[in-house]
């Protein structure tokens, strides 16, 4: 149910526990999915009678990476007095999302946070003084309040202005459980990101990978998931079978993966919400290199026999298997395009590992990879308009992109050895890891598109094979 609510005194966003309903200064509330582990709900508050003046001119070239990050303030948020919560007092909490959602800018590259980071009052959210902020050299403020509500949740409101035209650009609110306080962070960022960008944000997803510890001869490879950066890190398996190749379902409440279990590689499913590893089908031969197709329906995988791989289709409704390429050669790492019409994958039957892209069908198989080198591990963008990759090559692994049909291939990395692509979300940022020269645990890293924006993962131990996932409902 939507309401309507008009101006009541000067409340933000307070959430009336006896109805459920937000008084608001002129917005509207509804429910939408909030997801934390286990299914949970949050009001989702969208600005109602609010028009964007045309004025407002305030924009990121996104194509430009941090060439010249846009000077943006970020205070403290505003924290009426309240009881402790199960995260901490609001008043703590108030500027550890202000924190989050700083970082959140800083890391695409595009945002430099600049300012004061004391926390504002609730007044100052919806008439914020100007003059100081533009003093620090900000061109956009982000504010915003945390309240507790008389259910035990809490409420993060979100506000963006145009620091000159001293106008209001959106607003957002979010009611969570304390627990998730970082989600409503993230979606701020999020919120903020895609207004002065015109993009997609990617902040409230996660990242799969491989945690890996121990010398070569004896490593311990874990499947674990994370926030993109980095909080809320937990492993999923115990390191007693070796994995490898974590992958997401488009809806992120499953994984596909492959294990060594009982000393035979194949791939397995990981239910996020029952917590559940289970074996996906049981096939003869090795399988290998899973990704979902765009709606779920299907799992592409590698069937290795005789020393010969090929792509497979499994329908995971009936469990029907289709082979979609069958020659002497080896074809692996399938990725579908995000309509679901075509597939990429990688395939040595050039004589030389190659990337080739086919119908969903499996006809129309084509190749499209001719620079200097070998070509692996092919990603499809989640935008449709750029295939990332690792070439081999003179010595090293490299982290590049090149359009579906071949064209505009171009590094984005230069170390030693850079490999395993996985695409953000919105399609403008790549995870892959980093091996060090001369041996060592890798690394998570990130790059954007535009190959500037180079920045190192958090992880507890070392990481690999990361797979990036869906922005979160």
């Amino acid at each position: 149910m939507t309401h309507t609510l008009p101006l009541v005194g000067s409340a933000l966003f307070r959430v009336r526990a006896a109805t459920g309903r937000c008084a608001a200064p002129t917005v509207r509330c509804r429910e939408v999915p909030f997801r934390v582990g286990r299914w949970t709900t949050f009001m989702l508050l969208l600005a109602a009678g609010v028009a964007h003046p045309a004025a407002a001119q305030l924009k990121v070239d996104i194509n430009q990476g941090q060439s010249q990050p846009l000077p943006v303030a970020v205070p403290g948020f505003a924290t009426p007095a309240s009881a402790p919560t199960a995260a901490g007092e609001t008043g703590a909490l108030g500027m550890q999302v202000a924190g989050v959602i700083g970082n959140d800018l800083k890391s695409s590259g595009l945002f430099k946070p600049v300012g004061p980071s004391a926390p504002v009052t609730n007044g100052e959210v919806t008439k914020p003084s100007f003059v100081p902020i533009r003093a620090v050299g900000a061109q956009a403020l982000v504010t915003g309040f945390v309240e507790k509500n008389g259910d035990g949740s809490i409420t993060v409101g979100c506000y963006l202005y145009d620091a000159y035209a001293e106008q209001e650009l959106t607003r957002d609110g979010f009611k969570v459980a304390p627990a998730a306080w970082r989600r409503a962070a993230h979606k701020c960022a999020d919120k903020v990101y895609g207004r002065l960008t015109g993009e997609t944000g990617y902040f409230d997803s996660q990242i799969a990978y491989i945690s890996e510890t121990g010398p070569k001869t004896r490593r311990v490879k874990r499947l674990a998931i994370m926030d993109q950066d980095g909080a809320n890190h937990r492993f999923l398996t115990n390191g007693q079978n070796l994995v490898l190749t974590p992958r997401f379902a488009p809806n992120e409440s499953r994984l596909a993966y492959m294990s060594f279990a009982n000393n035979k590689p194949r791939i397995y499913r990981y239910d996020a919400v029952a917590g559940r590893h289970s074996l996906v089908g049981e096939f003869s031969g090795t399988t290998l290199s899973p990704r979902y197709s765009p709606d779920g329906r299907y799992l592409l995988l590698s069937q290795v026999r005789a020393g010969v791989a090929n792509i497979y289709r499994l329908d995971l409704e009936s469990n029907a298997l289709t082979r979609l390429t069958d020659g002497p050669s080896i074809d692996t790492s399938p990725s579908y395009s995000p309509d679901g019409s075509k597939i990429v994958f990688e395939s040595d039957r050039s004589g030389t590992q190659q990337l080739y892209v086919m119908n969903a069908d499996g006809s129309g198989q084509r190749r499209i990879s001719y620079g200097e080198g070998r070509y692996a591990t092919p990603a499809w963008s989640p935008r449709g308009d750029w295939i990332a990759f690792t070439r081999i090559g003179g010595g090293a692994l490299r982290v590049g992109v090149m359009h579906p049909d071949g064209s505009g291939a171009r590094v984005l990395t230069d170390s030693w050895a850079d490999e395993g692509p996985s695409w953000s979300p919105n399609g403008r940022v790549i995870a892959f890891f980093r091996s060090p020269q001369g041996g060592g645990t890798p690394k998570l890293m990130s790059v954007d598109l535009t190959g500037q924006n180079l920045r190192m993962i958090p992880t507890p131990l070392g990481g690999s094979d990361p797979g990036w996932g869906p922005l979160r409902p």
